[in-house]
């Protein structure tokens, strides 16, 4: 293998929708890092067989209800 063209592997923390935490091997930002989820297997539609709502947590929704509410969606 080529040096140095991996990225960095380490240990970060995981937080679930529903508060639930667990810790795991990522190379998503620093060693010690902790990745929020918004959707996981707890509250997404698809593994729960519910019909949910989507959160708009970023306000991409809105900002596209916006940008074409005369178009009817």
């Amino acid at each position: 293998m080529k040096p140095d063209i991996h990225p960095d592997y380490h240990r970060i923390k995981v937080v679930m929708t529903n508060g639930t935490e667990y810790w795991t091997r990522s190379t998503y930002g620093k060693e010690g890092d902790t990745l929020n989820l918004d959707i996981d297997p707890n509250s997404h539609p698809a593994w729960t067989g519910q019909t949910g709502t989507v959160l708009d947590r970023g306000g991409r929704i809105s900002r596209f209800k916006d940008k074409f509410k005369g178009m009817g969606f």
